[in-house]
């Protein structure tokens, strides 16, 4: 028989636990835990399906309870993949011990972000939609030979300009510079330093970071993750002045040339909503669609989604945000976004 009870056996298990499911993701690592524990402070309440003592099933759970947005429980919040892992019983059996949760808790939504269709007895959305592309297995040339015209000649005008791309760990403040920048300018608050420090310091080789300088000045960057045989570019940003020159076609380029020079067989451009700007950018690489299976069950009609700057109810918001200066928009934004899951 299986029971449900709260994670508490730590990393070790778990992490051994998850890669050995074929739908683990990143964002599945218990190491997010320790990240948004010290970053926002959420309680974390993780979940475990047990069967004769042998770990059968994990769940990821953050709760994210505010006066402003509300109270949630999502896995896994401020990123795209999460949701129940292991066995078709042990899901469902997690699934449900997240409902009860939800429902004892009087949380406004539950949300499970995941990546394929899952046997369990909650509402799914597909508001939401991931672009990913197939790496082929002779390198970098070969996806090259395969870019349209186009797109070839867009990743050029950044590279006769001058542009130039480093990548490592020591990147996350350049990127985080262009970031925070880019974000003021979309009206949107902007995520601390504090969480992408401890993003490097917590998983060290498989996040990625990106930088596209220009005379020595980044104007481009990207952060992303590495698992299985897949990278995801989560959050890129390029200046808007410097958009002339397209640095963030050379920005995914070079992403994209490392995920093949390091063999990895699938690129992900991350998740975006369809039909959109976003979306229309990141099918011109010659990509493909997925559906995400976002599972949601939720205390009353209207509140079927997590909160999102482009509500109508919110969108005095951005409008007031664009006229922050840069650092006043960097100092505040952390204190709102993290009630934003």
């Amino acid at each position: 028989m299986i029971r449900v009870s709260r994670y508490e056996a730590g990393a070790a298990e778990w992490d051994a636990f998850v890669q050995d499911q074929p739908d683990w993701t990143h964002f599945h690592r218990y190491g997010w835990r320790e990240v948004v524990s010290e970053v926002f402070g959420h309680d974390c309440p993780y979940l475990a399906a047990w069967e004769d003592d042998r770990l059968v099933g994990v769940l990821p759970l953050v709760r994210v309870k505010s006066l402003l947005f509300g109270h949630y429980l999502v896995s896994m919040p401020f990123v795209n993949y999460g949701g129940p892992l292991g066995s078709p019983e042990a899901v469902r059996a997690l699934a449900l011990e997240a409902g009860e949760l939800a429902r004892r808790q009087r949380v406004k939504l539950l949300e499970l972000r995941s990546r394929t269709a899952q046997p369990i007895p909650l509402e799914v959305s597909h508001r939401k939609i991931t672009v990913v592309l197939d790496l082929p297995a002779d390198g970098p040339s070969a996806l090259w030979k395969r870019l349209d015209a186009k797109v070839r000649s867009q990743i050029r005008r950044p590279q006769k300009a001058g542009v130039t791309v480093l990548f490592g760990l020591d990147q996350a403040p350049a990127f985080f510079s262009v970031f925070s920048r880019h974000m003021r300018d979309l009206g949107t608050p902007v995520q601390s330093y504090a969480l992408f420090d401890a993003i490097a310091r917590r998983f060290g080789d498989s996040v990625w970071f990106g930088c596209a300088y220009l005379n020595g000045d980044p104007i481009a960057g990207g952060c992303g993750f590495r698992w299985r045989d897949e990278f995801e570019i989560t959050w890129a940003s390029s200046l808007r002045e410097h958009n002339r020159i397209a640095p963030n076609m050379l920005l995914y380029w070079s992403f994209l040339e490392q995920a093949s020079t390091s063999g990895l067989r699938l690129f992900n451009f991350g998740r975006c909503s369809p039909d959109g700007g976003t979306h229309r950018f990141k099918m011109q690489w010659g990509s493909r669609e997925e559906p995400l299976w976002w599972y949601h069950q939720a205390l009353s009609a209207r509140a079927h989604a997590t909160p999102s700057p482009n509500d109508s109810a919110l969108a005095w918001g951005p409008r007031l945000w664009k006229h922050l200066p840069e650092r006043v928009a960097t100092a505040l934004g952390p204190h709102i976004v993290r009630y934003i899951p």
